[in-house]
């Protein structure tokens, strides 16, 4: 029961994550909103997870797993719940602050326990990459279902089926009896001596790097498909481009999903990770750069390759922190990954701004200079 309440932790942050971006297409039109204002929900949710990831990894080092796995679950399944029932900006923008807590929850419990549980503890970034698998299934399976059932039904009772399974996993929490249990001896000084610590400095940079990058994907790829598919195919009945759209980020999650497998079985992503990093991050910035130049008939190559090349970099950045600092992990991820979450805060709603006055797909020229960043730093990361 540990292995899949690590594994549906990863699941239910795919789905807090591709949430937005998945029914983007219709959520706009329902609150009556802009892309401007629709940014404004997506940093809503993650300006609340960048404070609740350092909380929760405090809270995990000083009570165990089980009790923010459960509240993991349950929030974020009532938060949905919401969005799926209100037609007010203000109500869904509050349902976004919780849902920010509640993937923070799922997160520090699914991505801290899978380098104990899985691969018998032995190897870190095959552990991570394999258990975030189930983040790309998350992401995946979330856009799959919304658009099919929004052919079918109304959009309260599709986004509430969303609502339904995010929280069938408290079941695995509450069932659970071999979490980890929490150190001893930890107190918040030793969490603000990591602070200043080099390792978890430039990791939780290169993490702020990684973030933007793909919550930009996850929460306007649909957008921009629907924008490069309309211009290129005026033709096509909107239903038809909205549906197509809202696969795009599917392709990207199952792109992300077999990236991740095969890093799971490479064993030079282990023994070269800062390497690894370097060369996903350089293959990134060629995709993004080539989608603010493609058509529609390149679209989902493109967003393939992007989750291809995205894949492996999450999961090896943790590992390399891990590696450096298997003590206190859960109060270490919640740094790295809360100063990583603030491109999530920042970064998805430039974008927003910035195509207000142009398309989305030459907004997402804003993403270059970050895999650039992305590589100084892990070649920094390299060295110390």
């Amino acid at each position: 029961m540990v292995q899949l309440t690590a594994l549906m932790g990863a699941f239910g942050v795919g789905m807090c994550f591709s949430f937005l971006g998945a029914i983007s297409v219709k959520l706009m039109p329902r609150l009556n909103i802009d892309t401007g204002r629709f940014g404004s929900l997506v940093s809503a949710l993650m300006i609340t997870a960048v404070v609740s990831s350092i909380l929760v990894g405090l809270g995990i080092d000083t009570w165990g797993h089980k009790i923010f796995a459960i509240i993991g679950f349950l929030i974020t399944g009532a938060s949905i719940l919401t969005v799926a029932r209100s037609k007010s900006f203000n109500t869904v923008f509050v349902a976004c602050l919780f849902l920010g807590v509640g993937a923070m929850c799922m997160s520090n419990v699914g991505n801290t326990l899978m380098p104990v549980v899985l691969f018998d503890g032995q190897n870190p970034a095959a552990a991570l990459n394999l258990g975030n698998v189930a983040f790309g299934l998350g992401l995946f399976l979330t856009p799959f279902i919304v658009s099919f059932l929004f052919q079918k039904t109304s959009f309260e009772n599709a986004v509430s089926v969303l609502a339904a399974i995010a929280v069938i996993p408290v079941l695995f929490a509450f069932l659970g009896r071999d979490f980890p249990k929490a150190p001893l001896g930890f107190n918040l000084s030793d969490a603000a001596g990591l602070l200043l610590n080099p390792v978890v400095i430039f990791t939780a940079l290169a993490l702020f790097c990684y973030i933007s990058l793909e919550s930009s994907f996850s929460n306007w790829i649909a957008p921009y498909a629907k924008q490069v598919i309309s211009k290129d195919f005026p033709s096509l009945a909107e239903t038809t481009v909205d549906a197509t759209s809202q696969q795009m980020l599917s392709i990207f999650a199952i792109a992300m999903m077999v990236g991740r497998l095969l890093a799971s079985q490479i064993a030079a992503v282990e023994q070269h990770s800062a390497v690894s990093v370097i060369i996903l991050a350089v293959a990134a910035g060629g995709v993004v750069f080539a989608m603010t130049r493609g058509g529609a008939m390149w679209s989902a190559l493109l967003v393939a390759c992007g989750g291809l090349t995205f894949s492996a970099i999450f999961p090896t950045i943790v590992a390399i922190a891990y590696n450096r600092h298997a003590d206190n992990f859960s109060t270490v991820f919640g740094i790295i990954f809360a100063v990583g979450l603030l491109g999530a805060v920042i970064v998805p709603k430039t974008i927003g701004n910035l195509a207000r006055g142009m398309t989305v797909q030459k907004s997402l020229r804003l993403l270059l200079p970050i895999c650039a960043v992305l590589v100084i730093l892990t070649l920094i990361l390299k060295v110390i």
